[in-house]
């Protein structure tokens, strides 16, 4: 038996994480189109020629359908239900999986090409001449692009805490996949950039910007699909399938305490976060001032800021505890978006945004997946069964919950009003008020955050390691 794990078990190298983290780069340009474009391109209005603020909102409907909520409002809120019952499903499916290819692979081998055609779907498909046939095609292929995120990710962030099998390959890959989280997100930012290099070929602005996230979806795809191919994942990982059904599965995650704690920060966090990456160009187009064309520059900033910052949070990480600099980075980004509802015009008010953005985005997007890695590895250490999926579909849907509650008040509080003159526009103060919300939000997330344990924790993951060594000497 001791002959066939050592036989199964290739040493994982950081080679090998920065390959898997390929794949990060993939889904977060594909999250970031939509996160980033979907409300800016489908509601609103220009305010200048060039502005692609509302430039595709005359296909769908923009009053509110429902109370004082629009149609992304909805949509937000039902597919949220929608997860609900996917992303513990898939969880489950892929933690009892037993394929020849390993318990996560074969997942996102299957739907990396669905999930960027879908991308596209959500901005070239809606063209036609009824707009409630419009609104019912933008439902439709915005839960099947929540289910396809689901199915590939939920395997995919499991292999986190299955190939993070030490403290410091844990905060490692996590290192290397918020890197390419954010520079998949920064390249979403590019499209109307990218989309001026095809107005030429395509005749118009709706097709040049639609063409270009076209182009990044198939950038996206491939870099979904290299992990998905080159880690052979029974090499690497002694894969056992586990035997709880998913609901049970589902209620031992939620069992455990520290998890609990880490998720109800988690979520304020994504709400917050998600807030921000909406209203991110309107803020820099409507408050500040700033062409649209241009927005791409700050972002290259903020990432850059956020970069020079990940070898500080890899190394300090180990020293001061995790728990300690993700508080810093809530209170950090309560400093940016109090920033964001002050701020006045011009591009300097860009640049202070950007590198502030940059701190508590390179605390946050390492350090609570390697926290996630540790409560599964601990989980497994106690059990003897590995539901790291299930523990990362939680937190999966801990961050589509806290998206689309944020959505919701996004599209609420950003609701078109309706000039003398028949035209829609937002008021600078409604933009301000989201600023303001995310600002109340990531202080509650800090105070949340410290009744999380992490030093009993790691306490009892290197008792419990210690223990098993001692027994197989």
């Amino acid at each position: 038996m001791q002959g066939t794990q050592t036989k199964a078990k290739k040493p994982i190298t950081n080679k090998i994480l920065w390959i898997f983290a390929i794949g990060q780069f993939g889904w977060s340009l594909l999250s970031g189109i939509i996160s980033t474009w979907l409300v800016h391109l489908y509601t609103g209005a220009p305010e200048q020629a060039g502005d692609t603020n509302g430039l595709l909102a005359g296909f769908i409907t923009q009053s509110p359908l429902l109370a004082s909520l629009t149609l992304f409002g909805i949509i937000t809120a039902v597919g949220r239900l929608f997860d609900a019952v996917t992303d513990p499903l898939i969880a489950s499916w892929s933690d009892r999986a037993n394929y020849k290819g390993g318990r996560r692979i074969p997942f996102m081998k299957a739907i990396a090409i669905p999930f960027a055609l879908c991308t596209v779907a959500v901005f070239v498909v809606p063209q036609f001449s009824s707009v409630v046939v419009n609104d019912v095609a933008i439902f439709v292929l915005l839960m099947l692009f929540y289910l396809f995120m689901t199915i590939y990710c939920t395997p995919y962030n499991a292999l986190i805490a299955e190939l993070g099998d030490t403290q410091q390959h844990r905060i490692n890959v996590s290192t290397y996949i918020s890197f390419t989280y954010i520079a998949g997100f920064s390249i979403a930012t590019v499209s109307p950039s990218l989309a001026t290099l095809f107005e030429g070929f395509t005749g118009s602005q709706e097709n040049s910007i639609r063409l270009a996230i076209g182009v990044l979806a198939l950038v996206a795809c491939v870099a979904m699909m290299i992990p998905a191919f080159v880690i052979k994942e029974r090499d690497y990982i002694d894969s056992k399938p586990v035997k709880s059904p998913m609901f049970s599965s589902l209620i031992k995650t939620f069992k455990d305490g520290q998890f609990r704690r880490f998720v109800y920060a988690d979520v304020i966090y994504f709400f917050a976060v998600t807030l921000f990456q909406t209203g991110l160009a309107d803020f820099e187009t409507h408050l500040m001032g700033i062409p649209s064309t241009n927005t791409f520059l700050l972002t290259v900033v903020m990432t850059v800021v956020s970069l020079l910052l990940y070898p500080v949070i890899n190394r300090l990480a180990p020293k001061l505890g995790k728990k300690k600099i993700i508080v810093v980075g809530f209170f950090a980004y309560a400093a940016v978006f109090f920033l964001t509802s002050i701020c006045g015009e011009g591009i300097v008010w860009g640049y202070i945004i950007a590198v502030t953005a940059g701190i508590p985005m390179a605390i946050l997007g390492i350090l609570p997946q390697a926290c996630v890695a540790d409560v599964s590895e601990l989980n497994t250490l106690e059990t003897g069964e590995d539901r790291s999926g299930m523990f990362f579909a939680a937190r999966t849907f801990a961050m589509k919950l806290g998206q689309a509650i944020s959505m919701l008040v996004y599209t609420s509080v950003t609701v078109s009003k309706i000039a003398e003159d028949g035209t829609a526009y937002v008021e600078a103060s409604q933009y301000r008020t989201t600023a303001i919300i995310a600002t109340v939000a990531c202080l509650i997330g800090a105070v949340l955050f410290l009744f999380y344990g992490e030093n009993r924790i790691m306490k009892r993951i290197n008792e419990l390691k210690s223990g098993k060594a001692e027994v197989a000497e």
